[in-house]
């Protein structure tokens, strides 16, 4: 007699954090195919300056794709606070989580 029970995986949440400020927009799109081939991206966060020109073309994959922008302002020169906030954000999730 064969055991037909079925055990039903569920795949594995993950967390995508963005360093917009180093990305182009025009690769969300396939950054996002490949994260939902490996688990259920739960968090989506995208981060930078949004007060800059320079990510203006985030602003419709940032809705298309369901990311959500993290605003970070530059205090200082020199300093990447973008970098510094993403990385403190994973920590926390990490130990959250």
């Amino acid at each position: 007699m064969q055991n037909n029970t079925f055990s039903f995986i569920k795949p594995p949440r993950l967390a995508v954090l963005i360093d917009a400020e180093n990305i182009s927009a025009a690769h969300a799109a396939h950054l996002m195919e490949l994260v939902t081939q490996q688990g259920n991206p739960t968090i989506r966060r995208a981060y930078g300056d949004w007060t800059n020109q320079h990510l203006a073309s985030w602003r419709k994959v940032l809705e298309k794709l369901v990311i959500r922008p993290v605003q970070q302002f530059h205090y200082s020169k020199g300093k990447n606070a973008t970098d510094s906030a993403l990385m403190m954000d994973a920590m926390e999730l990490l130990h959250e989580r």
